[in-house]
């Protein structure tokens, strides 16, 4: 677990230095210079999510049920990639004491996970835009989902599924 971990994080820190920090120094100045908007905070919320990104997959791993233990009833795809998209809530109910009786044997370390992630992080990009949406917004919009896209890329990379 402790190797593991060090591995993510020795890769998010070469990811972040020389991919992601570049790329919002660029982000913040293009959007400064052309729309003379202040970007800082929509950069600061993707390096937030680029950092949650890259742990992502694994953090639903908690409801994980075991391999060879079979169980009656499957999962509904919903509350499968509930557990995707807002894990910190059932992780914080975790800490609370509140157990679920959901299991999955779902890893979340696969193309099709990502995709979805995507679209919810491009749905809540949308929703936290100020209407009406001009082009600086746009790129608010997609900056989001292009920084989970970056850490959730790194993460998969790591355990070498790409």
């Amino acid at each position: 677990m402790v190797e593991e971990t060090s591995e993510h994080v020795n890769m998010l820190i070469k990811v972040f230095g020389f991919v992601v920090l570049p790329a919002s120094i660029f982000y913040v100045c293009l959007n400064y210079f052309f729309f003379r908007e202040n970007a800082l905070d929509s950069m600061l919320w993707g390096m937030l999510i680029f950092v949650y990104s890259s742990f992502l997959p694994d953090l639903p791993s908690i409801y994980r049920g075991k391999k060879n233990v079979r169980r009656a009833e499957e999962l509904p795809w919903y509350k499968k990639y509930a557990l995707l998209l807002v894990a910190p809530l059932f992780i914080g109910a975790l800490f609370t004491g509140t157990r679920l009786r959901w299991s999955t044997n779902e890893t979340f370390h696969n193309l099709k996970s990502l995709t979805i992630y995507e679209a919810f992080l491009f749905v809540l990009g949308f929703i936290f835009a100020t209407l009406p949406i001009s082009v600086s917004d746009i790129a608010k919009i997609v900056s989001l989902p292009l920084y989970g896209l970056i850490g959730y890329l790194t993460h998969l990379k790591v355990d070498r599924i790409l």
